[in-house]
C-alpha cells in the first residue's frame, strides 16, 4: 500500500503526535477472549487492543479536529488477524477450557465477543475492516505431533472450519446492521491448504517446523538451543505454530491482490478503493 510499517501503540510517547499512517495494537499470544494467552508473561487481548484504539481515536480527534478525523477514519483500513490462538488454546494438550465449554459453545462465545468488539470499532469510526479467519490449527506442527502419522489433527481442523463458517455469517449480519460498513474476509485456512498441496509455491516440507526440538521440531519453541533447518524457504512452518517469512510474503500478496478463492467479497486493493 506504500505505507511505512505502523509503530506499536505502546512505543508511542505520551503527548507525541500520532502518525496518521497507522498504529499497531497487535500482541503475540493474544486472542478474542481475555483469558487466551494467559500462559504468556505479557499479552494484550483484543478487548484491551480496542481500548487502546479508543484512546488513539480521541487523540486523532484532538489532533485533526472532529470532521477531519472522521473523514480520515472513513478511509482507514482496520486489519484484524485473530482467533487462531483461541482455538489452539482450546485444543491444546491438557486444555482446561475444554472442560468448561463444548467446542460449539466455545465458538459461539468467540463469535459473540468478536461481534461486540467490531460494533465498538464501528462506533469509533471504523468502516473498512479486513478480517482473517482461523488457520488450520490442526496442521500446526504442535498439533501434528499428537497424531500417530504426523498428519493434521482432523478434529481440530473441523472446529476451525466451523468457526470460520460462523465468522463469515457473523460478518454478514454485522454488515447488514451497521450502515456503510465494508468487510474483506481472508480465508487463511484455505490459503494455507494451498501452500501444503500446490507444488507451484515450492514448499517441500509442510509438516516439520524449521526451528525447534524433538518430534517434527515441535516439542519446543525456537530458542537459542533449538535445531534450525538449512532452508527455511521450503518450509511452511517456522516454529511449532507460526508460518515462515516465505509463507507470510505470499499471504500478503493474496490479501492485497487475491481472487474470490481466498478473499470474500473483495481483496484489500478493492477495499481501499471503496
Amino acid at each position: 500500500m506504500g505505507l511505512e510499517t505502523s509503530p506499536p501503540y505502546l512505543s508511542l510517547i505520551n503527548g507525541a503526535t500520532l502518525p496518521i499512517t497507522g498504529v499497531s495494537f497487535a500482541s503475540g499470544g493474544s486472542g478474542i477472549l481475555n483469558e487466551t494467552g494467559q500462559k504468556y508473561v505479557q499479552y494484550i487481548p483484543l478487548a484491551r487492543q480496542v481500548d487502546y484504539y479508543c484512546l488513539v481515536h480521541d487523540k486523532l480527534v484532538q489532533q485533526m479536529g472532529p470532521s477531519t478525523a472522521k473523514m480520515h477514519l472513513l478511509k482507514s483500513i482496520f486489519a484484524i488477524f485473530i482467533g487462531s490462538n483461541d482455538l489452539q488454546d482450546y485444543f491444546s494438550a491438557n486444555s482446561s477450557i475444554s472442560n468448561v465449554y463444548t467446542p460449539q459453545q466455545y465458538i459461539e462465545r468467540l463469535l459473540s465477543t468478536y461481534k461486540s468488539l467490531l460494533k465498538t470499532l464501528y462506533g469509533l469510526g471504523a468502516r473498512k475492516i479486513l478480517v482473517a479467519g482461523s488457520a488450520a490449527v490442526g496442521c500446526y506442527p504442535v498439533q501434528r505431533k499428537t497424531t500417530k502419522t504426523g498428519e493434521c489433527n482432523v478434529k481440530t481442523n473441523y472446529w476451525c472450519s466451523k468457526y470460520n463458517d460462523g465468522l463469515k455469517i457473523m460478518l454478514q449480519r454485522v454488515k447488514s446492521e451497521l450502515f456503510g460498513l465494508s468487510f474483506a474476509y481472508f480465508d487463511l485456512y484455505g490459503a494455507m491448504d494451498m501452500f501444503r498441496q500446490d507444488d507451484k509455491y515450492g514448499f517441500t516440507n509442510i509438516r516439520d517446523a524449521c526451528c525447534g526440538l524433538g518430534k517434527l521440531k515441535a516439542d519446543a519453541p525456537c530458542i537459542p538451543t533449538s535445531n534450525c533447518c538449512s532452508n527455511r524457504k521450503n518450509h511452511v512452518y517456522w516454529d511449532f505454530i507460526h508460518p515462515t517469512e516465505a509463507v507470510a510474503s505470499i499471504i500478503a500478496d493474496i490479501i492485497y491482490n487475491g481472487t474470490h478463492e481466498c478473499m470474500v467479497p473483495m481483496n484489500l486493493k478493492r477495499l481501499v478503493d471503496i
